[in-house]
């Protein structure tokens, strides 16, 4: 396929460079990022749209998205799809998506998990949103791009599930470090904690496949310093999206809305910045219960 790809960042830039290397033709641009090896580089999101049959974008927020639609849609030709990776609020999304196919092209919203090393090594999850056409037009390159790809439901669907998703992972991560904080005032030694937890009913990601706790379970970025695979600052914006959407819906969300709180002091008042979201352990080390 002709492939524009928008946003050529640490997700979009090996994104793009994995379908490059599959053989698709693929132009990108960027405002700051260089584009990976094999992609064209385009002056503008809209000369990278032009003539694609597939235009993919990964930006930062709904607002930025939103602009680059108003570039690019005019740009694009009829039947093409828009495929949009970004995590975003579900409204841009929807938006975004009724633009698109009142131009008569089709929208895909499909927000990524697996982080950096996951697009990198092409095995991304694609929650995907929008017709069962569009869908199955770039499934071949979510087959490239990841490992998985589940059509939701229709637009926004993606964003949706992706943020229920990122929502229950916030919270387990909390409740996996505060656990380790008081096992180690219990005197229980980590590995044998999680020795018993990863096999019982307190099993979670975050404690089996992502530990916070360095030296403990499969290598995690708590075995590398906490240097990010997926940053304390990303999961705050995905919480925030989270309380945005619950908020939109009536839907309560306590354990949603602290979690919320907690990164948020932890990404703005403390050390969070720039640190992976599991770094979180260190800061309950730390702390007593006043």
């Amino acid at each position: 396929m002709n492939i524009g790809f928008i946003g050529l960042g640490n997700m979009g830039g090996p994104m793009a460079a994995n379908l490059a290397a599959a053989g698709h033709v693929v132009t990108g641009f960027d405002l700051t990022a260089p584009c990976p090896a094999g992609v064209d580089a385009a002056a503008s999101a809209g000369a990278a749209a032009s003539g694609a049959d597939v235009v993919i974008t990964m930006l930062p927020n709904g607002d930025i998205l939103r602009k680059v639609a108003d570039e690019i849609i005019p740009a694009m030709s009829q039947g093409a799809v828009f495929c949009d990776c970004s995590t975003v609020d579900v409204e841009s999304a929807r938006a975004v998506a009724d633009q698109a196919v009142a131009s008569r092209l089709m929208a895909v919203d499909a927000p990524v998990s697996g982080g950096v090393g996951g697009a990198t090594g092409g095995t991304l999850t694609f929650m995907a949103g929008g017709s069962d056409v569009g869908f199955s037009k770039v499934s071949p390159l979510f087959d490239v791009m990841g490992q998985k790809a589940v059509h939701c439901g229709p637009s926004g669907a993606g964003q949706s599930a992706k943020i229920c998703n990122n929502m229950i992972l916030g919270a387990t991560m909390i409740a996996t470090c505060e656990a380790f904080a008081l096992a180690d005032k219990l005197g229980l030694d980590r590995q044998k904690m999680f020795d018993v937890v990863s096999t019982s009913s307190g099993y979670s990601w975050s404690m089996n496949a992502y530990c916070p706790a360095p030296g403990v379970g499969p290598m995690s970025p708590a075995d590398t310093g906490y240097q990010p695979g997926f940053a304390a600052d990303l999961m705050l914006k995905d919480l925030r999206l989270s309380q945005q959407a619950a908020k939109a819906v009536d839907a309560d969300t306590p354990m949603g809305a602290r979690a919320t709180e907690l990164y948020a002091t932890f990404v703005e008042d403390e050390d969070g910045q720039g640190r992976d979201f599991s770094a979180m352990l260190a800061r309950f080390e730390k702390r007593g219960r006043g």
